[in-house]
Order: C-alpha cells, then structure tokens, then sequence
C-alpha cells in the first residue's frame, strides 16, 4: 500500500483565502491524503467555510487561540500520515506537488531525506506566480543548505517542504516561544535530523503575498522582535553545531546584519546582545545602515524617521500591486494587462 500523506492547514481568520488552499490540496494527484485542518481560534467565518469541506478525506478541529506554532502541533497530533505536508492557510499546491515527491522514493530518497520544491509569489493571480530559483534550489548537505540560508538571507517556503512522519518526530514539535519565524527555526531542526535535502524541481507550491496583517510582519512588536532575536540565537546555535569554522561564523555574522535594522533604536537591550554573539563570532559590530536610497535622510531628519521611509514605500507600491492583482482577478484576467 502506498504511503499516507497528510496535508496539515493551520488557519487564523483565513475566511477569504482557506477554501483555495484546502481544494488545492484535495486535488492532490497523490492518491492516498488526509487533510488536516485547525482553527486557531479565528473571529471570522473561517470555521464556518472550512466546515463545508468536511468529509471523508478532510478532518477540521477547532481550539483556542494559542498561535500558529501551537495550531501545527495540534494538526500534527491529529494525522495519522506517513509524510508531513505542511499548508499555509492562504497558499496553494500544484496538483502534482506531492506526488512528484512522493515518486522521490523510488529514486533513492530515504525517510530521512528532507524533499524541497519550488516556490514561486503571488497575489491573487497564481498563473502569474514568478518562481525565482536560488542557491538553495537543489540537492545540499543539511550544513550546505544553512550556510547557504543565513549567508545570503534566503529561505524556502513551508509548503515546499515533504517530511516523513520519522523525520518529523526526529526535529521535535513547533516551538510555540516564536511568534516570529518559527517556520524558519522548525526547519533548521528538521535539516538537522536528515541525511540531507532532496530537490524536486517541477514540486511546486505558490506563496501569496497578501498584505501585512501577518504573522511575519514585526513593526515594533516587542513580542515579534524577542520572538525573532529567540530563532536568530537557535540558528546560530543549530549552524555551529554541525560545523563551526571562519565560513559558518561569517555566515552567521551576515545573518546578524541583515536583522540588526528590525531592532535599532527602539529596542537597545536586545541591539546589545546581538552586539556580545557578534563578538564571541570574532566579528566587528556596526551599526545598521540604511539602503544608499535611504540613507542620506539620516543626516537631516534622524535614522528612525529614514528607516520608516525606506519601510513604508515598498509597502505602498506593494498594496497597490496587490489591489490591482485582486480586481484583475475578480473582473477575470483577461480585462487587464498582463
């Protein structure tokens, strides 16, 4: 009998986007699945739309609001599968995603191979998905891939991700600390349990970009930003563990500047911890830098007021992007320009 896979969809007031992510993985050509769905305690009608999927193939629970960590967890608890696929509430799966995978098997893939795909963004339009291929769109060590992660500031996207049910108990549970990349810091604990990543090229999940209501959006949460200083510490830790030398220390000191911008100025206290692990890198603390497009606004108007502007405008250009991607659906797609 063919492996079990279970395609587990944590939800929080996700009303306009889950009954697309849960047809999406229905019609999964893998022919055994169970879809698993939790709803962390939406105020929408998320439950309600979720509901009228329910049947023989697809579970749905509901529980308090405890955070998405918690809300996979659960899911976890629930299925009964072989194989993890992990689904975000408003992304979507190609038909064929966990079946090109799965086929991985017969190729020499073990359970605990960790098996990637491609990933592309969009907004509500997903045949206009850009898949844009990375230095980690392919076959890597686990110390490769993180080296190639946090060196560069890239990342793969949770729904590309197939992990056997060994696997998946082997990195432990979501940690529910995290209210800030979470995602990132479970997959570092997964790629340290496996023999190595597996790359499916036409294995392909689409990643929505749909404003900034969500969960990885840090403004100045102190929350989000404690949650994120949190994983930063655990993939440096999860990094120098498989191998500590001069190209994973300078790995992690680039991961260090990318981030350091999130706290500065308003959180000093934790700017002054990055400041010690930078050291005990033997690396040289600066302060952040704006973009040059930004930076010369420092000088007459403050770093904080620069850093609002280089924040505020993509997210302007971005919203109109996504309100006009959202008539152009809503109208059909052939009423606008491609």
């Amino acid at each position: 009998m063919e492996p079990l896979v279970s395609i587990l969809i944590p939800a929080y007031n996700s009303q306009e986007w889950i009954a697309g992510s849960i047809e999406s993985a229905l019609a999964q050509t893998w022919p055994r699945k169970e879809v698993v769905v939790v709803d962390d305690g939406s105020t929408d009608n998320t439950l309600r739309v979720v509901q009228r999927f329910a049947g023989k193939n697809l579970r749905v629970v509901g529980q308090p609001n405890q955070g998405a960590a918690a809300a996979r967890n659960a899911a976890f608890a629930l299925c009964q599968g072989d194989y993890i696929q992990w689904l975000d509430a408003d992304d979507l799966l190609a038909p064929d995603k966990v079946e090109l995978q799965m086929r991985e098997l017969d190729r020499g893939a073990t359970k605990r191979t960790l098996l990637s795909g491609a990933w592309g963004y969009f907004r509500y339009r997903k045949w206009k998905a850009q898949f844009l291929p990375t230095v980690l769109w392919g076959d890597l060590s686990p110390v490769e891939w993180l080296v190639r992660k946090m060196g560069q500031n890239l990342h793969m996207q949770t729904d590309n991700w197939l992990v056997s049910r060994e696997l998946t108990a082997a990195a432990g549970p979501w940690d529910t600390r995290l209210w800030r990349d979470n995602d990132g810091e479970y997959l570092c604990r997964v790629i340290l349990a496996s023999d190595g990543i597996k790359f499916v090229p036409g294995a392909k999940s689409y990643y929505r970009q749909a404003g900034y209501q969500s969960i990885s959006t840090i403004g100045r949460s102190n929350k989000k930003l404690e949650s994120l200083l949190l994983s930063m510490k655990l993939h440096i830790g999860y990094l120098r563990s498989l191998k500590d030398s001069e190209r994973t220390r300078a790995a992690c000191l680039f991961y260090i500047r990318v981030w350091l911008h999130e706290f500065y100025p308003h959180r000093l206290d934790l700017v002054e911890e990055l400041k010690r692990i930078t050291s005990e890198l033997g690396g040289q603390f600066e302060e952040p830098r704006l973009s040059w497009k930004y930076q010369w606004l420092v000088k007459p108007f403050g770093w904080e007021v620069a850093r609002r502007v280089q924040v505020l405008l993509p997210r302007l250009k971005n919203s109109a992007l996504i309100a006009w991607d959202k008539a152009c659906f809503k109208i059909g797609w052939g009423t606008c320009l491609a």
